[in-house]
């Protein structure tokens, strides 16, 4: 009898799948060649991007290194599956530099996405066990919303206009007031101008509000999650950015924006809130060249919360002092991982904030979107007291894999297109 073998990771056991053939049974399996020298004697072995099988003639192989073929032979040699071969079926021939070749087997790429398979498993399981509905929701929208760093894509031709979204915020708030108490999304976002080793226009959303949560039970979530897609996939245990490794079996260090600047910019609480109210460039150079690089020496992924009012952006207003914002964000390695609300849900206060950025947008000459109308009469019918938060996923799978960039991570980014 023979068995019909997809892949070599079908007899390997190192892809997502494992088929037991017994030795001596035979077997039919593809791939693509690999010929390299193994203690000065040239070996042949056939690899998917998951597993690699060894092949054994007594014939030398009519076949070349990237050749994409069908082998039949008798399988035996285990633990260490190997094909004494019978039979070569050259598919058609094949090159090592095939740039699909090169880049998902041989660079590893189909090895993150199994990775990545896994930290989606995970990710479902933590919500499946706290009750969250997995939700789904449009891509394109009327607003893809109107927050001053982010430009969105506008669809060509779309009428009414329609954007891609940046983030499915406003949809899912709207599922809250709906009546839907817990629910989360991996949702595709795309935001213009952000292309490098942290960022794709394309990349994947992790978003998930809990009704009647507040920032503590939000950042609980986070560290779950973080912890369980890293106890998933990662080969230490810990995240990995660059030569910097993070622990997460610990919480997450909490740290406020204004002893951040207290502490580690030598910078006054005044003094911040004036800088985030009157000079955002400042506000931010400080951020980015005092503040994170001390957050990236931490042991620990680090919660940096209550940002001052003026980048409340979503957020409510603190209920002990108006001048802040139930915001924060989580870093790791001194990569950014999420940002999180406590959620505004006063519609008045709502619309004069978009309406603000709006004004915002055009004095800096940015597209301006239409405000979302239906996302604002949700608001004004009643949501509930609500947390949530909008974390990297491509992120965090790479800081788990250990990979030094975004790209490593994805499919097709855009420089693979």
């Amino acid at each position: 009898m023979t068995r019909e073998v997809l892949s070599p990771s079908d007899l390997t056991g190192a892809g997502p799948q494992r088929v037991f053939v017994p030795n001596g049974e035979t077997v039919r399996v593809g791939g693509r060649v690999t010929r390299s020298l193994k203690d000065g004697v040239e070996e042949i072995s056939i690899t998917d991007a998951f597993g690699t099988l060894v092949v054994h003639s007594e014939t030398r192989l009519d076949v070349a290194h990237g050749d994409l073929v069908e082998i039949e032979g008798i399988l035996n040699g285990a633990p260490t599956p190997r094909v004494s071969c019978a039979q070569v079926s050259r598919r058609h021939g094949g090159k090592a530099e095939v740039l699909d070749v090169a880049r998902i087997r041989d660079r590893g790429i189909g090895a993150s996405l199994a990775l990545r398979a896994r930290a989606l498993d995970a990710v479902r399981t933590y919500f499946a066990k706290e009750r969250f509905l997995e939700v789904e929701t449009p891509s394109m929208v009327p607003s893809p919303g109107l927050d001053l760093h982010l430009d969105a894509f506008a669809i060509e031709g779309a009428t009414p206009p329609r954007f891609l979204i940046t983030s499915p915020e406003y949809q899912m708030k709207r599922l809250l007031t709906g009546g839907v108490p817990r629910c989360f999304q991996l949702a595709r976002c795309f935001r213009r101008a952000e292309l490098g080793g942290r960022h794709n226009p394309e990349f994947t959303m992790l978003e998930w509000y809990r009704a009647f949560g507040d920032m503590d039970a939000m950042v609980k979530d986070s560290e779950a999650i973080v912890r369980a897609v890293t106890q998933a996939i990662a080969p230490t245990g810990t995240l990995r950015f660059g030569d910097r490794e993070v622990e997460i079996s610990a919480p997450f260090f909490r740290i406020s924006v204004a002893e951040a600047f207290v502490d580690i910019a030598k910078t006054s609480e005044e003094e911040m809130l004036r800088l985030a109210n009157e000079d955002e460039e400042t506000f931010f150079r400080i951020l980015i060249e005092k503040i994170e690089p001390a957050l990236a020496e931490r042991p620990v992924p680090t919660v940096l919360h209550r940002y001052p009012a003026s980048m409340a952006s979503l957020a409510r207003r603190s209920e002990d002092d108006p001048r802040y914002a139930d915001r924060f964000e989580i870093y790791a390695g001194g990569l950014e991982l999420s940002n999180g609300f406590v959620e505004l849900t006063d519609a008045t206060e709502q619309r004069e904030r978009l309406e603000r950025d709006v004004r915002d947008r055009e004095k800096r000459g940015l597209p301006v979107y239409p405000i979302d109308e239906r996302f604002l009469a949700a608001l004004e019918g009643g949501m509930p007291p609500a947390s949530g938060n909008a974390l990297g996923f491509d992120r965090l799978v790479m800081l788990a894999s250990a990979r030094e960039r975004i790209s490593d991570v994805q499919a097709f980014p855009e420089g693979d297109l």
